[in-house]
């Protein structure tokens, strides 16, 4: 039977990767001891990295209030263009049932 997906805390990968890099001890060791993958230790070094970017950045807010603003003009974009399909298919299926089709 296979394992169900573990999920992870902020405060545990915060925990994992403080110890990596304060105390400089070898990934596979923390792996190990933790009972992570390598490949999943990496993954939270380069979130950490990216994140940092962005803390570090002048223009944080503005770069993120930015990044926020265009995901939620295409989730509208998308929730437009779906209404107006449902819309549509109403419109055809009222003909069709009044026999104007």
């Amino acid at each position: 039977m296979k394992n169900p997906k573990r999920k992870f805390t902020a405060e545990f990968k915060v925990q994992v990767l403080r110890e990596h890099l304060e105390n400089q001890i070898a990934v596979g060791k923390i792996c190990e001891q933790y009972n992570i993958q390598p490949n999943l230790f990496y993954l939270w070094k380069k979130e950490l990295f990216t994140g940092a970017l962005e803390i570090f950045s002048k223009n944080k807010s503005s770069k993120t209030d930015e990044g926020k603003i265009n995901r939620l003009e295409e989730k509208l974009k998308d929730k437009d263009s779906l209404i107006s399909e449902i819309v549509e298919d109403n419109l055809k299926l009222k003909k069709k049932l009044n026999g104007e089709y």
